[in-house]
């Protein structure tokens, strides 16, 4: 399923492919403060998550932005969103926001009900984007610890929290 925006810029939501990869890997790397993975886990992401990730190309552009995630093998109906990548060049243009909801409206997931991610306090953009999500999807927000800075990170990382929205009744195309 691809979503176009109409007009010279031509924007195309995808499911991504094996050659999006690199690509993704470099696109994450200019997203501070996102962790960059290996190329090899980018491409994993591509090629095994297709269904529940998203590229966003244009074709003078190239990749503007990437979402990866999956379904949590315990709870199937929950998207786990891993990482969202926008480029600079689009950002503040609502792509973040527009590539979740093209996962969520493809057919295959048509039976997701929540969907978790996990942000570090300091994270605005991400904190703006899931609580506009729970909004727009008429959802609750929670949030609780999932990962401790001192008892999982060794102090090397800051706490992420995590961020339940849910639970989504339905999604408008």
């Amino acid at each position: 399923m691809n979503d176009t925006d109409s007009g010279s810029r031509q924007l195309v939501l995808r499911s991504p492919i094996a050659e999006d990869g690199a690509s993704v890997w470099r696109l994450v790397g200019q997203c501070p403060p996102l962790d960059t993975n290996s190329m090899y886990c980018n491409l994993l992401q591509a090629t095994h998550f297709s269904q529940t990730s998203v590229a966003a190309t244009q074709l003078e552009a190239g990749l503007l932005g990437f979402v990866s995630g999956y379904r949590l093998p315990s709870r199937p109906q929950t998207l786990f969103v891993w990482q969202v990548a926008v480029s600079e060049a689009a950002r503040g243009q609502g792509l973040a926001k527009r590539m979740i909801m093209h996962i969520l409206q493809r057919p295959e997931n048509s039976d997701i009900d929540r969907i978790e991610t996990t942000i570090t306090e300091s994270n605005g953009a991400s904190w703006a984007l899931f609580t506009s999500l729970a909004n727009d999807l008429s959802a609750n927000l929670n949030k609780k610890v999932m990962f401790d800075e001192q008892q999982h990170f060794d102090g090397e990382h800051a706490t992420e929290m995590l961020v339940t929205v849910g639970p989504i009744s339905s999604i408008a195309p």
